[in-house]
């Protein structure tokens, strides 16, 4: 589970924006100016993910962050940039494509593919990895990422860790 979990944390650092209160829509957006807003900053924490520079999120994330993982719930700013610099340390070649972002209110939801290849040092047999998940970000008053949630295609992640740690295929367990 300590594999899946490294797996989601890194699937889910790839959001935190600001954001500000106009709600006019820009000449053209089928975003608000503030909507706008967290989709860049979207862009910039995927950004720390990859180069696995930190001290820009201090303007995106609060210090009360909650990033929910299915191992329970990682608390605070201080744990998000020392995910990056892990997630960034293990798996220096990540590569992130946006397949589609969107911003809905106090919301940012990417739906992202994420490849490169995984050292030993991750807990799996070192090799490639070619995954995707959906990351949700929510946004607070003082216009800094407060919540986050990332769900990940199982087959994906069962495929990243490799045989000897997937578990019996349905044929195998009607026998």
């Amino acid at each position: 589970m300590k594999k899946i979990t490294i797996l989601g944390l890194a699937a889910s650092l790839v959001f935190f924006s600001a954001c500000n209160t106009t709600t006019s829509m820009e000449e053209g957006s089928k975003y608000t100016a503030s909507e706008q807003k967290n989709l860049d900053a979207f862009e910039a924490v995927n950004k720390a993910f990859e180069t696995g520079e930190t001290t820009s999120l201090d303007s995106v994330v609060a210090t009360d962050f909650v990033d929910h993982t299915d191992r329970g719930d990682k608390k605070g700013l201080d744990s998000m940039k020392a995910m990056v610099t892990q997630v960034h340390t293990m798996m220096a070649n990540m590569k992130m494509h946006e397949i589609d972002v969107t911003a809905n209110g106090d919301y940012v939801y990417g739906w992202m593919r994420y490849s490169g290849d995984k050292g030993e040092e991750v807990g799996m047999a070192p090799g490639p990895y070619d995954m995707q998940a959906v990351e949700i970000v929510k946004f607070n008053s003082d216009n800094k990422a407060v919540e986050h949630w990332a769900f990940m295609e199982m087959q994906d992640v069962m495929k990243m860790m490799g045989p000897g740690m997937m578990p019996p295929s349905d044929s195998a367990m009607t026998k």
